[in-house]
């Protein structure tokens, strides 16, 4: 059996509003929101390509850390394809991301954006 990606999980202080921006930001599609026995609001988003990204908050007595959207060790980013980079460049910082790095690159061009709740993605256009 391959190993698929099942998910990735976001944490977030405010699951709802984090929700709300990668809907906007990337047409995510809300699939469930609730509130958890362990105590954390937990909202199942679908991107258009079918990952399934999972935003919740702390759990019941949970403290986290703060969130680091630069490069470091451990899962640094995650990848979206773009058609036009400089165009979703600018349409996220509307949005409230930020540029971090990039673009660059003569192949497949590549930048670096900081997303809300220290979010670190790639977006590459082939």
């Amino acid at each position: 059996m391959p190993f698929n990606i099942n998910h990735i999980h976001l944490k977030s202080s405010d699951p709802k509003k984090s929700a709300d921006w990668w809907v906007k930001a990337f047409n995510f599609e809300i699939e469930s929101d609730s509130v958890r026995d362990i105590g954390d609001r937990f909202i199942r988003c679908k991107s258009e390509g079918g990952l399934t990204v999972n935003i919740s908050s702390e759990r019941t007595d949970e403290v986290l850390g703060k969130g680091d959207a630069t490069a470091h060790y451990g899962l640094e980013h995650f990848g979206l394809d773009s058609e036009n980079l400089e165009a979703d460049i600018a349409r996220l910082e509307k949005l409230g991301a930020k540029l971090v790095d990039g673009p660059r690159g003569d192949g497949p061009r590549i930048c670096f954006i900081a997303c809300p709740d220290d979010v670190r993605i790639e977006l590459i256009q082939q």
